[in-house]
This record gives structure tokens, sequence and C-alpha cells, in this order.
């Protein structure tokens, strides 16, 4: 070998180490550097609704189990656009996080002018489960059963109101899919979360409200308010002895999905750590005695099974919106 060719040697082989042991440590301690800060979860509705709620019930775990501060926080208005903007707006880093629901979704067809798509600016993080909805009323309204609760609403068009979480939310199109299959009128009230729509069931300036059961199974036992019907299909094994809306209004099914939702192009590593995480949560005793207590249906799906889902549920979301006539107030 050559004194020049030597030299060459000498001179490039430390660089091309450092390359080299700079792509291995990329490789090997990538995935170890998420999460190395505190990790926000946006609620896009009020404290006290269902997705705050739900958020709560699980974030001390999941800041336990990832070593990092997990947060939320609020950010509500325009049935949960407000917040939900403002995650498709962040960092695909991992770092903020949507907990999302059905509503979700809805806006997408709801609001015909969202600064995000509900499906291209969002990547499945981690899917927690699905949750049907109960058809509540003040307990000093007179009607006990859903159908006598539309034969009175049919008897007095338009002097009947009901509360929902806001303007898009799945509250509201659930209550609006209901008048309209029921062929009846009722005066929608849109608040800033599930709490705010059940006090103004409690303070009777609202006759109605279907919430999840998430917000609803509090008031089970409360002489306030009165059970009439569950949106599943199937009676629910969270109230026994309250019959599915769909025994009077052939056809009526609605029900919600949970999880949450990632910047689009936040990296795979980082959205199946969250994913696998949340699933090891989800399997712990106490967390599953704390979400049946909330009415939630734990259930288990991958990041990609979960994105597949929230595509299909946004084509079974249009058509509700569609045939409900609900519109963005």
């Amino acid at each position: 070998m050559n004194a020049c060719l030597a030299r060459q040697i000498r001179y490039f082989l430390p660089l091309m180490a450092g390359v080299i042991l700079s792509s291995l440590g990329h490789l090997v301690f990538g995935a170890e550097v998420w999460p190395s800060k505190p990790i926000k979860i946006v609620v896009p509705f009020s404290p006290g609704s269902v997705q705050d709620a739900l958020a709560r019930s699980f974030s001390n775990e999941l800041s336990q189990t990832l070593g990092q501060p997990v947060f939320i926080e609020n950010k509500a208005g325009a049935g949960g656009t407000v917040g939900t903007g403002i995650v498709a707006k962040s960092a695909a880093d991992g770092y903020t996080l949507v907990m999302a629901a059905a509503s979700h979704n809805i806006n997408g067809t709801l609001y015909p002018k969202l600064s995000f798509d509900p499906i291209k600016d969002f990547t499945a993080a981690a899917y927690i489960g699905t949750s049907s909805y109960i058809l509540m009323t003040n307990a000093e309204f007179p009607a006990k059963t859903v159908a006598e609760f539309v034969a009175l609403a049919k008897a007095k068009p338009g002097q009947f109101n009901y509360a929902s979480a806001g303007n898009g939310s799945a509250s509201h199109l659930a209550m609006a899919y209901f008048d309209s299959m029921a062929g009846i009128d009722l005066v929608h009230i849109p608040t800033k979360g599930t709490g705010d729509a059940i006090t103004e069931l409690l303070a009777d300036r609202a006759q109605a409200v279907i919430a999840a059961n998430v917000a609803a199974l509090p008031f089970a036992a409360d002489n306030r308010i009165r059970f009439l019907g569950v949106s599943s299909e199937n009676p629910s094994p969270f109230v026994p002895g309250v019959p599915p809306i769909g025994n009077t209004l052939k056809g009526y099914a609605f029900d919600s999905w949970f999880g949450l939702l990632a910047p689009a192009g936040t990296p795979k590593e980082v959205t199946n750590k969250i994913s696998a995480e949340m699933t090891k949560l989800l399997k712990q005793p106490d967390i599953i005695d704390r979400m049946r207590r909330q009415g939630i249906e734990i259930g288990s799906l991958t990041p990609n099974e979960f994105n597949r889902l929230l595509a299909k549920d946004f084509d079974r979301m249009a058509n509700v919106v569609r045939s409900s006539g609900a519109k963005a107030e």
C-alpha cells in the first residue's frame, strides 16, 4: 500500500466510522428517544365532558408507563372543532394528541368549511373502545317511555328542548337523528360539554338529553333524571331494564368509538408505542373496572386497524348526518 493511499484511509476512516456509528445509534436508540418530554392530550370539549372524563381516567397511569408527564388540556368550542384543529396543526412528533370520539367524524360532514380533514390530517394512536348512549329526561317530564316521549313531542311541536355537548357533538347528532326518525320537532340547546347539557336538564331548561354512558351512568340512581332508552341495538348491560330506543324507532342505533389520534405524519414507531402502552393499561383490573363504571366496552385494535375503522366510520356518520338533517348552527 503506497503512502498516499494510507494517508487517505487514515483520514476517511474516522469520518466513515462516525457516520456508521451515528446511523447505528439512530437505529438502536431512536425508538427510545420518544418520549423525552411531557405529552399533551387535548380534549376538544369542556371539563366534565365525556372525552374529558375518559382522558383523565387513564392519564396518570399512562404517564407512569411512559415515564413522562401526561397532562390534559381542554380546548372547547364549535362542537370540538377548535381543539381538534389545534392538534391537526401541531408537530407530528407524538407529543400532542387529541382525545377523539364519534364527533370527530361527524364534524367532517356537519361543518362544510373545516380547517382540517378528519381523516387525512390525523393518524390513529390508540383505540380504547365504544360506548352507547342513553336518552334521558327530567323526572318531572310526563313521558316515562320512548313511545310516550315521541307522542308528547308530536302533540306539541317546537315546545320542548334538548341539550347537547355542542353543535357537531355526538350528543347533538344522536338526538337530531332521533328527531328525524321520530318525525318530531325539538329545539336544540347547544352547550360546551355533556356536563353542561345535563345541567340544563336538571334545571328543566331542557327536557331531554342523549348522552354517552360515561356521562349518563353517574345519574342512574338520581331521582331527578329518568332513563328512557339506550341507543344500542341490544339491551345494555350497564343499565338493565332500560330498553333499546330501536324497540320503538325501528332501525335507530347510535354508538361512539373512543381513542387517541395524532397529527398525520407522526412516526409509526411512536403511534405503535402509544398503542402498545394503552393496550397494556386497558388490561389492568383497576383500569377495566374504571372503564366499565363509565360504560365503556374496551376494545383492542392496532393503529392500522383503527385507521381503517376511522375511514369506515366517516362514511357511516356522513350518512347519519345527511339523514338526520342536522346542521351546524
